[in-house]
């Protein structure tokens, strides 16, 4: 089970639940806005472009604020690059830029895909569609495997035991990397500066003889840099020494860091039911409204919840699928039906 990365309820501590219908999804904007000033702030201080991670973070209600701050998108096939486009995350003929990565394409697709992107990343040197791309003027990266595995949990890990992830760098031949214009990687989830630093570490043993010719190198999401524990200063020291020294423009893809403690899921409990525990019953569903805390699985943070022994309830989502639940939570006062 992945780590609750919860700081704390923030704002929320003062919100009235009660002011919203349930079920809800409820996000302070001052938050997210703040979350992009620290992004903003490493971006200033580095030389790094920050690009959102839209699968992360896609309410195109605040793609305007999102814009004001960073300094594109980075997308997971043509729909997400659509609704980058529309929604004006990445506004058409600007300095923004948008980057795409799929592991494969649909051949009817990559036409449309390499009009909207201005980087597109392919998974191997061999990827079908590489041909079209190149010569549609569209700027090709190549996106490795460092076959370092530092991940939380193998799910969440692309340096995972025989993972589709990237080309394997001890595969790499020579001059397969002489046709692209960027190197990407993207090997962290949830996590500080130390593993990024590994990485690069073994990157640059490994290919550093070989990175002077590029135009960019993008580092990835995962990145959890707007963490207060976060070493954001390794961070901006790494991203100028890799930009000085290879003379490229270095990327970064944060995703949850955007909306790190800028949300709240609010539900109502419906009903009590006594098993071999006690159950909460609400008019949420772990599966609908948060399906990463079955597939994580992780256990959210709940407002009120206290950690010595209280009143235990599970809180159990409204469908019909057993594991439907949000977990076992202690309360400081018994729930009235």
């Amino acid at each position: 089970m992945l780590p609750t990365q919860s700081g704390g309820p923030g704002a929320f501590a003062q919100f009235d639940l009660k002011r919203v219908p349930t079920p809800c999804y409820v996000v302070d904007e001052e938050k997210i806005r703040s979350n992009l000033q620290i992004l903003r702030d490493i971006g200033d201080r580095s030389g790094a472009r920050v690009l959102l991670a839209l699968k992360a973070f896609s309410m195109w209600s605040l793609a305007g604020l999102v814009e004001e701050y960073l300094d594109g998108c980075c997308t997971s096939g043509l729909w997400e690059s659509r609704l980058a486009r529309e929604k004006n995350f990445v506004p058409q003929k600007n300095e923004k830029v948008l980057s795409t990565f799929s592991p494969a394409l649909r051949e009817e697709e990559i036409e449309e895909i390499c009009s909207l992107s201005d980087h597109l990343i392919f998974n191997s040197p061999h990827a079908f569609g590489l041909q079209y791309a190149r010569k549609s003027g569209v700027s090709t990266g190549l996106r490795i495997n460092p076959e370092l595995s530092l991940g939380l949990d193998p799910k969440y890990d692309p340096c995972a035991e025989n993972s589709r992830l990237g080309y394997p760098m001890s595969k790499l031949g020579t001059g397969e990397l002489s046709g692209f214009q960027g190197l990407h990687f993207h090997t962290l989830c949830e996590q500080n500066f130390e593993p990024l630093l590994k990485t690069w570490q073994r990157i640059e043993q490994q290919l550093g003889g070989t990175l002077h010719h590029l135009e960019w190198i993008n580092l990835g999401g995962g990145h959890h840099c707007t963490r207060d524990d976060y070493d954001r200063d390794g961070l901006a020291e790494l991203i100028s020494q890799i930009s000085q020294k290879y003379e490229v423009e270095v990327f970064l893809e944060p995703g949850e860091a955007v909306a790190l403690d800028a949300g709240i899921l609010v539900g109502e409990v419906l009903d009590i039911m006594d098993a071999e525990k006690r159950h909460a019953l609400l008019d949420l569903s772990a599966t609908c409204h948060a399906p990463d805390v079955i597939e994580a699985p992780y256990r959210p943070a709940l407002l009120g919840e206290i950690m010595e022994e209280g009143y235990e309830y599970f809180l159990g989502g409204s469908s019909c699928l057993t594991a439907d639940s949000f977990g076992s939570y202690q309360l400081s006062d018994e729930l009235n039906r």
